[in-house]
């Protein structure tokens, strides 16, 4: 993914966090909880971007009988 598009992406998703934040009316622990699952999914999101993770296939998962 190139350079730019990782940057709009972020800019994007930082103005609709901030539009969220500011204009709909919200507990304040809702808010944080809303902000840290964003920024979470954000680092997860730039890491596999930047090939520092590896793909979610390789983590294994027991099937259930």
């Amino acid at each position: 993914m190139p350079l730019i598009s990782l940057i709009i992406t972020l800019i994007v998703i930082g103005v609709l966090l901030w539009l969220v934040n500011s204009y709909i009316p919200m507990d304040g622990k809702i808010k944080n909880i809303l902000n840290i699952v964003v920024v979470i999914c954000v680092v997860i999101w730039l890491l596999h971007a930047f090939g520092v993770i590896g793909s979610v296939n390789t983590v294994p998962v027991p099937t259930v009988h």
